[in-house]
This record gives C-alpha cells, sequence and structure tokens, in this order.
C-alpha cells in the first residue's frame, strides 16, 4: 500500500484512519494540548499528517505511523522559540559501544521511546490549529495551546533531548564530555552504558539485574518499545 500524500486519501484506508486515531491517543495520553479561544495577539501554528510505513529488518510491514507535525517553519525565533539546537549520537560512537560490548562479551538491548518529541516540555506560548479529521465537536472555533512539544517544531528536538537528559542525570549516569549523548552509570564493579540516537536508546553492561531495572524505569516513565536483544541498527 502506498503512502498517502494527503488526510483525504489517507482518510479512505482503515489502516491510516487507526494509525491517525493512535497518534491522537498518544498526544493526548501524555497530556500535550489543552483547548483554548483562538489568541488575538498570537499566530496560530498549522497542523499536517504524515504518514509512513515502518518495515522489519526482513523488509515486511512493521506498522502504518500517521504522525501529526506542526508547521515550524512559520515559526518566529525569539517570540516562538528560542534554542534549538540538540546534540546527536554519532554513528562511530554506537560503533564503538558496539565494539566494547562485543570485545567483553556484554548483550546489546535495544529500545525504541514513542513518540518521544511530545515528552518534551516548552516555555513559549504556542498555539496549533485542530487536526485534520479530529476537530472537536461544538469547539470548530477553538484552538489547541501546547504544553508540550509536538513534532515539527523547531524546538521540539532541544526540549526532548532536555527532558531525557535530565531523566538520566538523576538516575546517576555520567554523561560523556565528547559524546552529549553517551550516558554511564556504576555501581561498584558494574557498569551500564546507554547511546541516545533520537528516539533509540541502545544499551549494554556487565549485570543483567543493572539492565533490568533500567528497562523497567524508563518503561515505567516514558512510553517505549522494547526491541529486545540488538540485531541491526538503521539511522
Amino acid at each position: 500500500m502506498m503512502e498517502p500524500e494527503s488526510f483525504e486519501a489517507a482518510a479512505k484506508h482503515e489502516v491510516w484512519v487507526q494509525a491517525m486515531k493512535e497518534e491522537i491517543k498518544m498526544i493526548e495520553k501524555n497530556d500535550t494540548w489543552e483547548l483554548a479561544e483562538r489568541p488575538k495577539d498570537k499566530e496560530v501554528i498549522g497542523v499536517k499528517w504524515i504518514y509512513k510505513t515502518k518495515l522489519n529488518a526482513d523488509g515486511s510491514i512493521q506498522k502504518h505511523k500517521a504522525r501529526l507535525v506542526a508547521k515550524g517553519y512559520s515559526q518566529l525565533p525569539g517570540i516562538d522559540y528560542t534554542e534549538t539546537f540538540a546534540p546527536v549520537a554519532r554513528l562511530d560512537t554506537i560503533r564503538a559501544l558496539v565494539a566494547i560490548a562485543a570485545n567483553k562479551k556484554w548483550k546489546i538491548y535495544q529500545m525504541d521511546v514513542k513518540s518521544a518529541f511530545l515528552n518534551g516540555y516548552i516555555d513559549e506560548e504556542i498555539y496549533v490549529e485542530q487536526p485534520q479529521g479530529f476537530v472537536a465537536k461544538g469547539c470548530e472555533e477553538k484552538v489547541l495551546r501546547l504544553k508540550k512539544a509536538l513534532y515539527g517544531l523547531k524546538q521540539a528536538p532541544r526540549a526532548w533531548y532536555s527532558r531525557i537528559d535530565n531523566y538520566f542525570m538523576n538516575q546517576g549516569f555520567r554523561r560523556s564530555l565528547s559524546e552529549p549523548t553517551l550516558y554511564v552509570k556504576r555501581q561498584g564493579n558494574d557498569t551500564l552504558i546507554v547511546s541516545l540516537y533520537v528516539d533509540d536508546l541502545i544499551y549494554t553492561g556487565n549485570n543483567e539485574k543493572m539492565i533490568h531495572d533500567f528497562k523497567e524505569d524508563m518503561m515505567k516513565t516514558f512510553e517505549m518499545s522494547d526491541l529486545g536483544l540488538m540485531h541491526f541498527f538503521s539511522e
């Protein structure tokens, strides 16, 4: 099935309708926004649907994903956003982590943060239009005030990185001075290493209980997909 290029095309297929419903459910569960009156002194940012078919390693379909994206290109610097930079792990760092694990015969695991950017808190007052297909009945003239970031916002990557970085620091990890997406936690002779690649976490260590406890706490704090042992990694 081809990936639709518009909401109208997607609405004709049940798999994409369900994908959009799942996206809205995730956004609302995350308390990302609230209905508000249309402001008179603020621009309201538009939103659009993006559709993507995610594949497994063997090329089979894993899931149909609908992503609601803010039209961040209309944001004004200094008004709608300030800081936007967020570090991304270098592939050399991931290769080094894999090499260390192989040398020490440690298992490597992988997790994915569902809708990661929705977890980032924003400081700015931002309003977006209600999404196509999900306009609240009786509130058609209202807009959505964001409490947290939405994909497409210029500050969304930075907001997510700040949230996950604070989490690691509070959990006793130390951030690498040369690689801000690499975190290490040591307890006596035990070591846990985590590499963050946007919304993918690759982690390894020499203590299975330490690894298990980390995974369990992550899954309590964020909506996670436990991918188990790492079999392949793609950018």
